[in-house]
């Protein structure tokens, strides 16, 4: 649901507050209230932050929830579901003092959307070229309705992708070699 029509500015977005609960995108200066996940989408999500901490990736580099700026027509923002943070982005959030990826810092490594129903467009299509534009360097889209991962990797400024579905082992050029196939993910 869009609360307002073009007229909240990044700066007004990142001092947003009208007392109600509540995730908030910002979108060409619109300010877009976002659903609450599916029961799915959560444990999806908490399952990859455990395999990603198994990994050894440190919890200081993993985010969720955590608002960043992005390239649009107008002031644009967006709360991946997941994200896996540079030491140097890890540096400049803390240098910062905010909790919000602003668009003079380091692009995050990778970035996760999972996929609500009725928000195809938003992730396969809107994010996917926001998200080449800011230099993300690897994306991902968790389609539990389609029952698959598309990774895309971000390569001369345009994301080339790679679609698993079923028991094949993903391929993340940011994270190395997983032992993770897109059955496992979706089975959150």
């Amino acid at each position: 649901m869009v609360l307002t029509r073009g007229s909240i500015s990044l700066e007004e977005y990142l001092h947003w507050d009208d007392g109600a609960d509540g995730v908030f995108e910002l979108v060409n200066g619109n300010l877009v209230s976002m659903p609450p996940e599916s029961d799915q989408n959560q444990q999806i999500g908490i399952s990859l932050i455990a395999y990603f901490l198994q990994l050894g990736i440190s919890k200081k580099l993993i985010r969720n929830q955590t608002a960043i700026t992005v390239a649009g027509g107008r002031a644009t923002a967006r709360i991946p579901d997941l994200m896996i943070l540079s030491e140097i982005l890890a540096q400049e959030l803390r240098e910062s003092g905010q909790g919000t990826i602003s668009s003079e810092m380091s692009p995050p490594r990778l970035v996760i959307e999972m996929v609500s129903p009725g928000q195809e467009d938003r992730d396969y299509r809107y994010k996917r070229s926001e998200y080449a534009v800011r230099q993300i360097p690897e994306y991902w889209i968790v389609d539990p309705m389609a029952n698959r991962v598309t990774v895309l990797e971000l390569v001369a400024g345009f994301y080339e992708e790679q679609v698993y579905v079923g028991e094949t082992l993903i391929r993340s050029p940011q994270l190395g070699q997983l032992q993770l196939s897109a059955q496992d993910i979706l089975a959150g």
